[in-house]
């Protein structure tokens, strides 16, 4: 399951939703300023981050600034529990699933989260050679396979 974090004025929020939506991929949404993020969610996102705590966090944000904190002087509780304290600090949105993650909203790059079977149909896998293989008729197809199961 696809989950993503947001905040209501986040306007790549609101792309990134519309095209999971446009997409029909089932997610869940955690606005971060009303679902209170676990140490399991920072945990998952870890997991599936190419440079740690770099990648979900913001260090311009107006929290770090005052409070003068320097991530890398910072143990990874101790940045866990802050990340906790002020969800504002997360960088938005942030997409992330059991295996990849993405953060910020790109075009190109939250087509990761399209499934295999899409992804097939689309590259006309399966296609005759003198079969219909645009996008818009590969995406009725994989919805009418899905509605089938």
């Amino acid at each position: 399951m696809i989950t993503i974090y947001t905040t209501p004025s986040c306007s790549s929020c609101r792309k990134a939703k519309k095209w999971l939506d446009q997409h029909q991929l089932p997610y869940e949404e955690k606005n971060l300023f009303s679902y209170r993020i676990t140490s399991e969610d920072i945990s998952l996102m870890l997991k599936n981050s190419d440079n740690g705590f770099e990648d979900i966090i913001s260090t311009r944000s107006k929290v770090f600034k005052d409070q003068e904190l320097d991530p890398d002087n910072m143990t990874v509780s101790e940045l866990k529990e802050f990340i906790l304290d002020n969800p504002s600090v997360l960088k938005r949105p942030i997409i992330v699933d059991d295996t990849k993650m993405q953060v910020g909203y790109n075009d190109e790059e939250i087509r990761v989260f399209v499934p295999k079977r899409l992804r097939d149909l689309v590259m006309c896998k399966d296609c005759p050679d003198d079969g219909v293989c645009d996008y818009q008729t590969q995406l009725k197809k994989y919805f009418d396979e899905i509605k089938a199961e």
